[in-house]
């Protein structure tokens, strides 16, 4: 029992990196530079891994792919809405929006999402499985063992760095928002929130202020924090969202 859920996982982290993989290269592609597109600072996508293992466990002994794909396409979608939802309760944000999509649901999932997912879980099952298997099968057990302590300690730390500090960001957004106005009310202008674009703000004040902004933003807002902003475009905090573009702007390339 315990050999079969160590091996599960190593599936789950060998499928969450391939997850992360996927996600860090489309992104990376549209944002024109490279981004670390996962949750956790290590380069895995939990979710990616957790809808794979599932699919393994579900319909390991099923051969139809037609079946495969349905049930994959379904339950990915259940799995996607449920992170989404369980995630904005968690930390009071949304982390993707779907919402340009056609045949979307409140934004969480799509249907070109669930099709993917779909020919995603006929892969796993029918293509990498069996190889994933005969290699894990071939670890002796003593370093098994100590794989997956080691593997399973380096997870749950970045799992505890990357929640605390997302747990903390609605305070450090509030942090933002005092400084930027500070540095600006001693610059002798105003910073209104929401008053205007973001860039229109920017350009109102001098490259020094902008300068020191910066400085005084960086100060606040750590790394961690920094890199989901720039991993999740789309990442939104409902009625902060001025605070996060302003961020954004401030944590962008120097004009």
């Amino acid at each position: 029992m315990i050999i079969t859920l160590e091996h599960y996982f190593l599936w789950f982290l060998f499928y969450s990196f391939v997850g992360w993989m996927y996600e860090s290269i489309l992104v990376s592609c549209q944002q024109h530079r490279l981004v670390n597109r996962g949750f956790l600072n290590g380069p895995l996508c939990p979710i990616y891994g957790t809808g794979a293992i599932l699919g393994v466990a579900i319909l390991g002994n099923v051969h139809n792919p037609i079946i495969i794909f349905l049930i994959s396409m379904v339950g990915a979608t259940i799995l996607e809405y449920t992170t989404s939802w369980v995630m904005e309760q968690l930390f009071h944000a949304r982390w993707w929006d779907y919402s340009n999509f056609r045949f979307n649901l409140q934004g969480r999932v799509c249907l070109l999402g669930a099709l993917i997912f779909g020919l995603g879980g006929v892969g796993v099952v029918l293509g990498s499985q069996p190889y994933v298997e005969r290699v894990t099968d071939m670890i002796p057990l003593p370093m098994l063992h100590t794989l997956v302590t080691v593997l399973a300690l380096i997870t749950i730390i970045d799992l505890a760095v990357t929640v605390a500090g997302m747990l903390d960001f609605e305070r450090v957004l509030d942090s933002v928002s005092q400084v930027v106005q500070d540095v600006a009310a001693r610059a002798g202008g105003t910073w209104q929130w929401g008053s205007s674009a973001v860039s229109d703000r920017m350009r109102e004040l001098s490259q020094d202020t902008v300068e020191r902004l910066r400085w005084a933003v960086n100060g606040v807002i750590n790394a961690q924090q920094k890199r989901m902003l720039k991993s999740f475009p789309k990442f939104q905090v409902p009625d902060r969202q001025d605070i996060i573009d302003s961020l954004r702007e401030l944590m962008g390339p120097r004009r």
